[in-house]
């Protein structure tokens, strides 16, 4: 359904009993805004502001929550729109709770003298199938930690969609308020690796080198700075679950030494994770019901999704944003892709050997038109084998 085709929606204003929640579609292309008339709401986990209306950015889905009850009112055409009193916020702000206490146990320990181990506050990893609602309980657990005065780190693995920055992307950012309903994650200092792919399939051995890269780079400043060491880290992840994804998924628990496992939405997932890590005492894997507001979302859905994405990159959420072209010769810059690098000759193997591909070795790329309208990654690496390690997103929207 499109704006045109949408019957026109007066305001109206919805009561909500305590613990219960308006789920909300927002259409692709018209606009809808709510605001808080009584009581109190959250969304993700951030308050609404009283009175004040809030636009819902487009093709947003929303759960409107109250603890205590609340009146809204929406203003604008929903794709969707109904009350739920079956939600797992219980069990997920129990989550919270639970997190903040060995948050304040690391603090503790700090401040008299613990080790590193004693010092680090929880490192959890959100792990579940696609469309479970993994990226919604990190906002919320990453909003609450906020709330209450911590700085956790947010690390974004799902290179599919980019809630830090743009899609096909690693990356990690500080979360110092309650994530903004409008706005979203905070942009002011995240680090970023590019990958420049939707699916870690393509290359698995690179995703799997930046991965390693990101979480050297967070061990470093964790290292150096106690509070954030303390408020710990909330970890993001793809919903590709079996075979290599499931792999992934063990090497990024490894890689970010992850010590609790969310699980959402599929008890086998949680079985085979529990399995898997049973001889690590120091990891805990605990299944959580998904909100049964998630709405799945067809490849379709996602490939718009991302598109979106990229161009709320460019030009902001709201179009306040203004790219400009700089125009570089040829012969000033080198391009570079990753992996895919010939492989050596078996004359120059050891008998028996069999010849690999290097997946992370850096492959020179002709310029030509076939690199318009594509996303590429300036690196300031003085050196070509740096490049992995220096990587931020840039575009390239012509071919001059």
């Amino acid at each position: 359904m499109s704006a045109a085709a949408a019957a026109p929606q007066p305001p109206r204003q919805i009561k909500l009993d305590p613990q219960s929640e308006l789920r909300v579609e927002v259409l692709p292309d018209a606009p809808l805004r709510v605001r808080l008339i009584s009581g109190t709401a959250e969304i993700f986990g951030t308050e609404l502001p009283p009175e004040g209306w809030v636009p819902v950015p487009p093709r947003s889905k929303i759960a409107i929550f109250t603890w205590h009850g609340a009146t809204v009112e929406l203003d604008g055409v929903c794709e969707s729109e109904y009350t739920s009193d079956e939600t797992p916020m219980v069990i997920y702000v129990n989550t919270h709770a639970i997190l903040d206490a060995r948050r304040g146990a690391a603090r503790a320990a700090t401040a008299q003298g613990g080790d590193l181990q004693a010092s680090q506050g929880p490192r959890v990893i959100v792990v579940g199938p696609s469309d479970s609602g993994k990226s919604t309980l990190c906002k919320m657990l990453l909003s609450w930690a906020a709330k209450q005065g911590w700085k956790p780190t947010y690390v974004d693995l799902d290179i599919g969609q980019g809630s830090i920055t743009i899609p096909g992307c690693i990356s990690a950012t500080p979360i110092e308020k309650p994530i903004d309903i409008v706005d979203g994650i905070p942009l002011e200092m995240p680090l970023a690796y590019f990958y420049g792919h939707p699916n870690p399939s393509i290359s698995p051995d690179v995703y799997k080198a930046l991965m390693k890269e990101l979480a050297q780079t967070l061990e470093t400043q964790f290292s150096g700075n106690a509070e954030s060491r303390a408020a710990g880290m909330i970890i993001n992840t793809m919903g590709w679950v079996e075979g290599l994804g499931y792999e992934l998924l063990l090497n990024a628990i490894e890689t970010f030494k992850a010590d609790v496992v969310l699980v959402l939405g599929q008890e086998k997932l949680w079985k085979i994770l529990k399995d898997a890590v049973r001889s690590k005492t120091n990891i805990n894997v605990i299944k959580l019901h998904k909100s049964e507001g998630v709405v799945p979302r067809n490849s379709k859905y996602r490939q718009k999704a991302r598109s979106s994405r990229i161009k709320e990159y460019f030009y902001g959420i709201a179009n306040d944003l203004a790219p400009h072209s700089n125009i570089v010769n040829f012969s000033d810059v080198s391009v570079y892709k990753i992996g895919s690098g010939h492989q050596a000759p078996r004359s120059a193997l050891p008998i028996g050997a069999e010849p690999v591909a290097d997946p992370t070795r850096l492959v020179a790329v002709n310029i030509s038109t076939d690199m318009v309208h594509t996303v590429l990654a300036v690196s300031y690496a003085k050196e070509p084998d740096e490049i992995i390690s220096r990587l931020s997103p840039s575009y390239s929207s012509s071919g001059t």
